[in-house]
């Protein structure tokens, strides 16, 4: 499998969660389930059922997190030596050329994008058309509503 990219905050977000579903979530789970076992019927136990529910979700996401852990390649864009580039990490200044509204983004791995954030997945149209350009640049974007023409104000590597 490949190395899939992300940055030192992503890194830290899934080991706490990884954490946090180890050492709370799956205690609680198994006690839930040992108290459900207690009351004896499992066939029409509802909360046996659930807590197995529970149980299933919350060890198919340790899995995933492990994982995904496993294959990460993390960039720390602190200590890259891009010349004034977007890359994978860097934190972007747009203008839009037709509205002149500015929008800012950090371009982060796949399982860290959220757009309400400003964290624009590295796969998305954007981050493809922004990566390798330099402050000033000019970029044409294809997105669902057609196409946008940036420019890029800064580009900063925090």
């Amino acid at each position: 499998m490949n190395k899939i990219p992300i940055t030192v905050r992503g890194a830290e977000r899934l080991r706490e969660e990884l954490k946090r579903l180890k050492g709370t979530e799956r205690p609680t789970v198994i006690k839930a389930i040992a108290e459900a076992r207690a009351h004896g019927d499992l066939s029409e136990n509802a909360e046996y059922h659930a807590a197995k529910e529970q149980q299933g979700f919350i060890e198919g996401r340790i899995k995933n997190i492990e994982s995904k852990l496993a294959h990460a390649q993390v960039i720390d864009v602190t200590k890259l030596s891009a010349d004034g580039r977007v890359v994978f990490g860097a934190t972007v200044n747009l203008s839009d050329a037709d509205s002149g509204e500015e929008v800012t983004y950090r371009i982060v791995g796949e399982d860290e994008a959220d757009i309400k954030e400003g964290l624009l997945s590295v796969n998305s149209p954007v981050a493809r058309a922004l990566i390798g350009k330099l402050e000033g640049d000019e970029v044409t974007v294809q997105v669902p509503g057609g196409t946008r023409l940036f420019e890029i104000v800064a580009v900063r590597y925090v």
